[in-house]
């Protein structure tokens, strides 16, 4: 699905043709210094596109973004000019000691002037875990579940940790070695400065969206985070979202699902509670009891 913070962009070859400008404009630029591949994703966001750095051979994706209308720079620790939002986030939570490799890396960026550039860091072999639940018609088991579960989780809790919020977790943005399982929190265009007070917007996927900002219009982000991991969790093992009928009775305490182990039951309970009041805290996922046969 697709986020709401992305906007509406030009038709695929207008962004190509833009793409192919900015390349021949900035021949000295940050890109001279990788080799040219192909693409791996376009949207409203703007282009990524596979590149290796000529000086080792190294694989990476470079994301060229679009710039909004509204473009909005922040200022961080370090950086004495304010930097462009989402590179400003990566920063954030890149510089976190010690590394949390469940997170993308940013490892070079340049600001120009309709677009941003960053060089992100490409496990390989990998592929976002969409596809990757596609080879497993929708679900995974419930060990592969907790496995995937727990390294989201942590990330989450790290960009927390470190001020940001994420606020489009979904399947989309996580990336998945189909190998090992291991996995990795991307795309930080829908983000924003953690707060203690409440958001009045929202930007991410309205599949993942809150409750209390349908109902209220406010939300507050740890609790905002909770829910999309327990929409994740749900759609990882039933492979749909949740709908109002089986969140309600989520909610009544009553509900079983057979097949599924009770930990895994009580703790999507606690992910899923409407009240945001009533959700488990971020921090105290890890250490709820389905989590407990796995170690960091």
């Amino acid at each position: 699905a697709p986020s709401s913070c992305d906007p509406k962009g030009s038709s695929d070859q207008g962004q190509d043709e833009t793409a192919v400008l900015i390349y021949e404009r900035h021949a000295e630029d940050i890109l001279s210094r990788y080799q040219f591949g192909r693409i791996l994703g376009e949207g409203g966001f703007g282009i990524v596109y596979e590149r290796k750095r000529l000086e080792d051979g190294l694989e990476v994706a470079v994301k060229l973004a679009r710039k909004p209308r509204k473009m909005q720079y922040i200022s961080i620790p370090g950086h004495p000019a304010p930097l462009p939002l989402e590179v400003a986030l990566l920063i954030l939570v890149n510089n976190r000691e010690p590394k949390v490799k469940q997170i993308i890396q940013l490892l070079d960026w340049q600001d120009e002037l309709d677009y941003y550039i960053m060089v992100l860091e490409r496990p390989l072999p990998c592929t976002d875990l969409r596809n990757f639940f596609s080879l497993f018609r929708g679900t995974l088991s419930e060990f592969g579940a907790r496995l995937v579960m727990w390294q989201v989780t942590h990330a989450s809790i790290a960009c927390s940790a470190s001020g940001v919020l994420h606020r489009d977790i979904k399947m989309e943005n996580i990336l998945i070695n189909p190998q090992t399982l291991e996995t990795k929190l991307i795309d930080f265009g829908c983000g924003d400065l953690l707060k203690k007070s409440a958001y009045n917007y929202f930007s991410g996927t309205r599949e993942y969206r809150p409750p209390e900002f349908k109902t209220e219009g406010r939300y507050h982000g740890n609790p905002a985070t909770v829910w999309s991991l327990g929409v994740l969790l749900f759609k990882i093992v039933f492979g749909h979202f949740p709908g109002p009928s089986e969140l309600r009775v989520i909610n009544s305490g009553a509900w079983n699902q057979p097949g599924l182990s009770h930990e895994c039951r009580l703790l999507i309970q606690c992910l899923l509670q409407l009240d945001p009041s009533r959700r488990i805290g971020l921090e105290e996922i890890l250490c709820h009891s389905w989590f407990q046969s796995l170690s960091p």
